[in-house]
């Protein structure tokens, strides 16, 4: 799994405009034109100390990592979480990445 770093590559995703949202993150995602994809996640200081805020990051990376195989090639994806995602757990983080995905229609078909 790549990452996303600076503050162009994360501009150049929100550009796009095509973003899905759930109760626990925003999604957005654009075509990099590479054979894999990069990832990026935001967590505004809203959400809560340092402590949790890189909770949030690592169940996010985390669940996307665990799930990466079923994701279609040559994409970035940055999450922003939401209030809510400073409850959650693994579970709920991997659901909502998995519904997010669904919504955007960027998970491989079963037979690929």
């Amino acid at each position: 799994m790549e990452r996303l770093r600076s503050n162009a590559q994360f501009s150049d995703v929100y550009r796009t405009h095509r973003s899905f949202a759930d109760d626990y993150f925003v999604m957005y995602v654009r075509e990099n034109g590479e054979s894999f994809n990069r990832v990026g996640v935001s967590v505004s200081k809203k959400i809560g100390n340092s402590v949790v805020r890189h909770r949030v990051k690592r169940l996010a990376k985390e669940a996307f990592r665990n799930s990466e195989n079923m994701f279609n090639s040559g994409l970035d994806i940055v999450f922003v979480a939401r209030k809510n995602a400073a409850l959650m757990s693994y579970s709920d983080a991997q659901r909502s990445l998995m519904g997010l995905a669904a919504s955007h229609r960027i998970l491989q078909k079963a037979g690929n």
